[in-house]
């Protein structure tokens, strides 16, 4: 039985019908109305920090996950709680733990390419090609994809600074608005950031709710491409013809850098693509392996069947399944672009050592971030208040694609960070996706992208990146940057829910592939 057929009615309700793990609100138990009230508090507190306080998104969530532990605990409550107070620090030290190993190494890695991409000039490369290729006619088109690959190794602020130049040029070349250029590479930018790994906020998504990252990096991109094209081409064509931007009076394009001066188009899609295509065969040849198995089995015995498929797999497969490891494949990029972006061009080993450490500095901050997550993810767990949250949530009927992009959406428009929404998103939904398969969790991952990809406004921090760079006001920007975000979010979320629908479908073609490769790998 394929592991891609773990999928209950098309139309389920969230989670599994029946009783609660730990009896929530049983005899003995913390009610069911302390848990979610606990639980509206713990968010009004993490909200109440940030916004009004302006602490720190990582301390926030640490302080916020010990509000639900301590008032969880077994000692506060009388002895109804599940949670020791004793034991919390451990709690917190678990949560952190055990979502840093994989976490950072990714995230950390993806910093270091992305910092060698940006230091070669690999983003001036592909925006000059692309431009090339499309012509100023369908510039558009050609800023687009820029964002939309640009994006998957280089930070949404990073790629808008290094490339601001070549809007400016553009504008003052064509007599057109810096808009006409600016909003479709934003809006590239700004849907492989949220949609596609190995960008923080869809890896630690993707690793919280348990699916691989081949599964989401294939509906990222099916969700992400039309949505960055209709948002980025059309949307923004008008905006510009009625919003006129001129580019930095004082702006000086200075000598154009010959091509042999830049990475070619070529190497820099390699090896943007390498990784990826590395993951992707990866989560092919896994579910390759696991095609057979039981998908009835208890998590534990699973993982044990996994382990021996792949112990007994041909050499040739475990190769495969070894380098489309995330963090294999990322590392293998991550020591080409090292080699071929950095001392094959003659950079010193010192320059190389000061950008790669340089790259980590907001890395840590993000990782840190989402460390914290996995505190809350934990505690949320451990107290029961997941449980009340997704018992609740099966009496209203409420759709668990619609939940996750609503959980997401909502702590988007309160706090503004985009990371912070999808962390926060993550660790609600952890407990109602029992049960669904890699394909649907995927989608779960694409539709928390979606919802804290809307209405960007003043509590942002990449609204004012904007404001700032494409010069324009604060009403100038909520006019297209936040218009342009959310409809980025309803797009993407309305994709995701019409794939939904199709999953059987989609499902039952790979099946057929699966089983055909399957008996040719047999017969070979």
């Amino acid at each position: 039985m394929s592991a891609l057929n773990n999928q209950p009615d098309l139309f389920f309700l969230i989670g599994q019908q029946g009783s609660l793990l730990g009896a929530v609100g049983g005899e003995g138990s913390l009610s069911l109305t302390y848990l979610l009230s606990l639980l509206v508090a713990a968010v009004a507190l993490l909200l109440f920090l940030i916004l009004k306080l302006r602490v720190q998104a990582f301390l926030a969530l640490i302080l916020a996950s010990l509000f639900v532990a301590v008032g969880s605990s077994q000692e506060l409550t009388g002895g109804a709680g599940d949670l020791e107070l004793a034991k919390i620090g451990a709690e917190i030290q678990n949560g952190m733990g055990s979502s840093l190993g994989f976490i950072a190494t990714i995230i950390g890695l993806g910093a270091i390419f992305g910092s060698l991409l940006e230091h070669s000039g690999g983003a001036q490369s592909l925006a000059k090609s692309l431009l090339k290729l499309f012509g100023e006619k369908r510039a558009s088109w050609a800023m687009v994809l820029t964002g939309f690959i640009i994006s998957i190794p280089v930070f949404l602020d990073v790629a808008l600074v290094i490339l601001a130049p070549i809007l400016y040029a553009l504008s003052k070349k064509t007599g057109k608005s810096v808009l006409a250029f600016g909003l479709p590479l934003l809006a590239g930018l700004m849907v492989t950031h949220a949609f596609v790994p190995p960008t923080p906020g869809p890896v630690w998504v993707a690793y919280e709710l348990g699916v691989g990252l081949g599964w989401v990096i294939l509906f990222g991109s099916i969700v992400g491409l039309p949505t960055a094209i209709v948002c980025g081409v059309w949307l923004p064509r008008r905006m510009s013809e009625k919003l006129y931007i001129a580019p930095p009076a004082d702006f000086d394009e200075g000598p154009e850098e010959g091509e042999e001066v830049l990475p070619s188009f070529l190497s820099v899609l390699i090896m943007i693509g390498f990784p990826i295509l590395l993951i992707l065969v990866g989560t092919i040849v896994k579910e390759l392996l696991v095609y057979n198995i039981d998908t009835g089995l208890d998590r534990d015995e699973y993982a044990a069947a996994v382990s021996d498929a792949v112990a007994g797999a041909p050499l040739r497969m475990k190769f495969l399944y070894f380098v489309g490891h995330p963090i294999i494949a990322l590392l293998i990029a991550t020591v080409m672009a090292l080699i071929f972006f950095g001392y094959l061009r003659g950079y010193d080993k010192n320059e190389l050592m000061e950008v790669t450490t340089k790259a980590l500095g907001p890395a840590g901050i993000i990782i840190l971030i989402t460390g914290a997550g996995g505190v809350f993810k934990e505690v949320m767990g451990a107290s029961g208040v997941s449980d009340a949250l997704r018992e609740v949530c099966q009496g209203w009927g409420i759709p668990v694609l619609l939940l996750a992009y609503l959980f997401a959406l909502f702590v988007r428009v309160a706090q503004g960070s985009a990371t912070v929404a999808m962390v926060t998103a993550a660790g609600l939904m952890t407990a109602m996706v029992e049960g669904l398969s890699q394909a649907q969790l995927a989608l779960i991952v694409v539709a928390i992208a979606a919802g804290a990809s809307a209405v960007s406004h003043v509590n942002d921090s990449g609204f004012w990146l904007v404001s700032r760079y494409m010069m324009m006001t604060e009403k100038q920007t909520f006019q297209t940057w936040t218009v342009i975000s959310t409809v980025v979010s309803v797009i993407g979320f309305l994709l995701a829910a019409l794939l939904w629908v199709l999953l059987p479908f989609i499902v039952a073609l790979i099946d057929l592939a699966l089983a055909w490769k399957t008996t040719f790998f047999a017969l070979a």
